[in-house]
């Protein structure tokens, strides 16, 4: 079965961190862009970071400096360690493969994704 699992979703303080992960099972994630991207409540999906399959990684403003996207070829996954977490980071996180071989302005054309997890909840709350 070809599929995108993501974990490591829970209910964190702010200032607190979580690391998802994003596991392909079914196909490679290798030669493709594996991006994470978030709907807040209420909100909109919006991008959040992106990785290349030669490592390459972009960030959106709000995560610049505090999240961390790496992908282990190995294990066939792509972590997303997110520090310094803020209630405004809550949101449902999504994974999202494309086979673009770079992330460029990926984040803000989703259309160009064509693998989707269902998704892994993050709360940020005091």
């Amino acid at each position: 079965q070809v599929q995108l699992v993501e974990s490591g979703g829970d209910l964190v303080q702010p200032g607190g961190s979580l690391r998802l992960s994003c596991t392909a099972s079914g196909f490679t994630l290798d030669y493709k862009i594996v991006a994470w991207f978030r709907q807040p409540p209420g909100k909109a999906r919006e991008g959040v970071s992106c990785v290349s399959n030669s490592g390459d990684t972009s960030y959106v403003k709000s995560a610049k400096g505090r999240f961390t996207i790496s992908r282990d070829k190995a294990k066939n996954t792509v972590f997303l360690q997110m520090n310094s977490l803020k209630v405004e980071d809550t949101a449902l996180y999504y994974c999202a493969t494309s086979p673009r071989p770079w992330c460029d302005n990926t984040l803000y054309n989703s259309g160009v994704f064509n693998s989707w997890g269902q998704g892994t909840q993050v709360t940020v709350s005091a």
